[in-house]
């Protein structure tokens, strides 16, 4: 998400909108505006203790964070004086549920219509990893989800999986949902050598690599990433990197049973763990590897596996959500019917074994990457913007 906003918030400020972005500040050292780019500022909210804090305790703090979101959009501070002075804002973009709360009343209290982005919807996660659910998180956060969907003028999805969720899960009037792909960075994320990627990440030059790049939770499935490299007897001199830290309720426990596995499985010296990686760094990663493993239970869109196509890298990837509309099986990568490792491992094997596959779904990875770009969502959100402009806002259901 915070690629999401930081890069399609890049690509609007240049496609000449206007964007400021609010989030909470986590430190003392931060400074109240960062101008990014013209154009763009980020502004650090108070909210809370000036300190990192759990996602689980972030709902009580959304109260506070509305009101000084508030106050700083209507004091103009740290925003641009010419830019403020002649238009004032003209919209205001919610992305994730809280950020929801807050923009549903930001709305109201500033007329302004509202766009919301979800990214993940707790009533498609609950089903995909009902372990993961706390005590009444899921119905509260669904309820909320639902009330700033009946409120928004336009609800965005990323692919056209999401957009039926959306409607079907929550009654989302299909005619406020817009699809609006995410993009990826080309100048950071193309194709690369291979050999080269391995030398400077001090991987094995000899043998596949496999590579899991994502958050450390059931959901992502890095287990069976785990299980998959076991399964392999055809390539013993295989490697596996994982990229990511834990995260969610249960996220350090679950990386605990991940290298426990690894002990067992006696793969201790075959999977590399490390730690989450700046985004623009990630590119190397993509390219030292012969296969990215995405054994997700649930995706609204899959950037991990976009992000490894326009490097080249052919994607083994489960058959959910936008993985389906984003993986063209035998043509970018191949699905996987069931996230299970010995379907993972059938699908991975025969990628190894055959070059010719290999490279043909390289080959097609790359070109279709090339139609996802942040220029290009920036466009369609700029038209978007202005139709909303001269639009009467819609009232809650």
């Amino acid at each position: 998400m915070n690629v999401y906003v930081r890069e399609l918030s890049t690509a609007l400020a240049r496609a000449g909108v206007e964007c400021d972005v609010y989030t909470r500040a986590w430190s003392d050292a931060l400074p109240a505006t960062v101008p990014v780019e013209p154009g763009f500022r980020v502004h650090h909210v108070p909210a809370g203790p000036l300190d990192r804090v759990a996602k689980e305790e972030l709902p009580s703090l959304v109260d506070e964070f509305s009101d000084n979101v508030l106050r700083l959009m209507e004091s103009g501070a740290g925003v641009d004086p010419a830019v403020h002075a002649t238009t004032g804002f003209d919209a205001v973009h919610a992305n994730y549920w809280l950020s929801g709360l807050s923009g549903h009343r930001v709305k109201h209290e500033l007329d302004l219509p509202l766009v919301s982005t979800f990214h993940t919807l707790a009533r498609v996660k609950a089903e995909a990893s009902p372990e993961e659910q706390s005590c009444d998180e899921p119905h509260r956060r669904a309820e909320a989800e639902a009330e700033v969907m009946r409120c928004s003028e336009i609800v965005l999805a990323s692919c056209t999986v999401e957009a039926e969720q959306l409607a079907s899960l929550y009654g989302t009037d299909p005619g406020r949902i817009r699809v609006v792909a995410p993009g990826v960075d080309h100048a950071f994320f193309a194709p690369g050598d291979r050999s080269q990627a391995r030398q400077a990440l001090a991987l094995p030059a000899r043998g596949p690599v496999l590579l899991f790049v994502g958050r450390i939770q059931p959901l992502k499935g890095v287990h069976v990433a785990v299980r998959t490299l076991a399964l392999l007897s055809d390539t013993p001199d295989a490697t596996l990197v994982v990229v990511g830290g834990p995260s969610g309720p249960h996220g350090g426990s679950h990386l605990e049973d991940v290298v426990a596995l690894v002990g067992r499985l006696g793969l201790r010296h075959r999977v590399r763990f490390v730690d989450p990686q700046p985004h623009e760094l990630l590119s190397t990663y993509y390219r030292a590897a012969d296969v990215c493993l995405v054994p997700s239970r649930s995706e609204s869109f899959g950037l991990v596996a976009l992000e490894a196509a326009a490097c080249g890298t052919p994607v083994v990837a489960a058959a959910v959500g936008g993985l389906t509309t984003l993986v063209g099986h035998e043509v970018t990568g191949l699905l996987v019917d069931e996230p299970h490792p010995e379907a993972f491992a059938e699908a991975t094997s025969t990628l190894l074994g055959c070059s010719e596959l290999a490279d043909r779904l390289a080959a097609g990875s790359v070109e279709a990457a090339r139609h996802y770009t942040w220029a290009r969502a920036a466009g369609v959100l700029r038209e978007t913007y202005e139709e909303l402009a001269v639009q009467r806002l819609a009232t809650c259901r």
